[in-house]
């Protein structure tokens, strides 16, 4: 299966750049083009691509709002948005997983890096390295008096809705911990773990694990701390 991405960036060079990478491997392809926000929503609507490289910053419409149009199509539920920032942690990461991205990935990356992160948004995993997570929790940390002006009741309330079980997997999934590490950590299979992760995903309404983390933070399961 091939997977199609959309370019989104409005440095031509760049993503001149992004599409010989992208094209030179055998199952992927560019579909797509745009130098703003307003046109990578048109695209994507067109395209119907699997993941979309949305730089943050760019004119007229931005990368987080045009992230935010696209999450909130039901036709687009399953394109995954990636965001490409100057640093991986930067002042718009949290507003972007919050409107729908399934993650990040700084432009200084190799390209390696960038290949992967198109593999595993492609595949439905959030784009969230144990390192990205400890950066979004400080970021999270340094808006609010620990969590406490993030902590939404409504979200709390439900986590009702999730089993015991459940809870300890989405803890685990707040730490930026992979399917095989959960599993290693309460002893259960990779396969249990992933069953708990789509019921908690269904249960919340979360897109992806990059949403579950949101929610996590949000709803005050988690007061992380950070070095």
């Amino acid at each position: 299966m091939t997977i199609r991405v959309l370019l989104a960036d409005d440095q031509a060079l760049l993503r001149s750049a992004f599409r010989v990478l992208v094209d030179s491997e055998p199952d992927m392809e560019v579909v797509g083009e745009a130098s703003d926000g307003a046109e990578a929503v048109r695209l994507a609507r067109e395209e119907c691509p699997d993941v979309v490289l949305m730089d943050i910053r760019m004119p007229g419409t931005d990368g987080l709002a045009a992230t935010r149009l696209i999450s909130a199509d039901p036709a687009l539920a399953q394109v995954r948005v990636v965001i490409l920032t100057t640093f991986e942690v930067d002042d718009y990461v949290v507003q972007s997983l919050r409107a729908g991205a399934s993650g990040f990935l700084g432009k200084g990356s190799e390209p390696e890096e960038l290949l992967s992160a198109i593999r595993i948004a492609a595949g439905g995993e959030a784009l969230l390295s144990p390192v990205a997570t400890k950066g979004l929790i400080a970021r999270f940390l340094a808006q609010g008096d620990a969590l406490g002006d993030h902590r939404d009741p409504a979200r709390a309330q439900r986590l009702d809705a999730l089993t015991v079980r459940e809870r300890e997997v989405l803890v685990q999934v707040a730490g930026g911990h992979s399917n095989d590490e959960i599993a290693e950590r309460l002893e259960v299979s990779p396969l249990t773990v992933k069953t708990h992760v789509n019921r908690a995903m269904a249960k919340l309404g979360a897109r992806d694990r990059a949403q579950l983390v949101v929610i996590a933070y949000e709803s005050g399961l988690v007061r992380p701390r950070v070095d």
